[in-house]
């Protein structure tokens, strides 16, 4: 019962006259914040959803982007309060009001793009009307109103251009053949020609021209 001495031996006496008790310093630590309790079978269990969730979502793996496709449910459904849809029999079915305006298979999306962002155009939707009622991005709504502006309902039609079929014209590959018998090389005869290496490489490949023959 003397004196503290040391200066440990102080802090220690010190630190019991601030604790009231031991029960009270000692508390188990309040979790009920981390589990969330289930009823099941009429008794209450302890569930670590909520914890599993949160170390899985710091694990979880950004997916890959993939062409997300519109969804056309059975039935009409909603494009805005004037505006519906119905799909039947692979049909989709498009109602102003009570009247049928248009149509198209459920798998002819060039269609589906054609008419959602003429709708639009015209101001009968709005972008996200679209959005919500099929399911797909804005993004993707965004790019084929775009489309649409630069090159109206045929843009969505359009074969593609391929160039390469159209860039040997017959004056083109005389005059590349001419290069490669005198000697040239495919790098060089692309620079005079204006023509990419990698076509004149195919050319050759299936015989619409004839490379230099190395001299053994």
């Amino acid at each position: 019962a003397g004196l503290a001495t040391r200066p440990e031996d102080y802090a220690w006496s010190s630190a019991r006259e601030r604790t009231p008790s031991a029960e009270t310093s000692l508390r188990t630590p309040d979790l009920a914040w981390r589990f969330r309790p289930v009823a099941e079978n009429g008794s209450t269990q302890v569930s670590t959803e909520s914890v599993l969730a949160r170390r899985g979502a710091r694990r979880e793996t950004v997916p890959m982007p993939q062409l997300q496709l519109p969804i056309f449910p059975s039935g009409l459904t909603a494009i805005t309060e004037d505006f519906w849809f119905q799909q039947v029999d692979g049909k989709v079915v498009y109602f102003h009001g009570l009247l049928p305006v248009f149509q198209h298979d459920q798998k002819d999306l060039k269609s589906f793009r054609m008419w959602t962002s003429q709708l639009i155009a015209n101001g009968t939707v709005r972008q996200r009307d679209i959005v919500q009622a099929f399911g797909v991005p804005l993004a993707t709504v965004k790019r084929y109103m775009k489309i649409h502006r630069k090159d109206g309902a045929e843009g969505f039609f359009r074969q593609p251009r391929r160039r390469s079929a159209n860039v040997l014209t017959p004056q083109v590959k005389q005059r590349a053949q001419a290069l490669l018998d005198e000697g040239k090389s495919v790098p060089e005869v692309s620079r005079e020609i204006g023509v990419a290496g990698t076509t004149l490489h195919k050319a050759i490949q299936g015989g619409r021209l004839h490379g230099l023959k190395k001299k053994l």
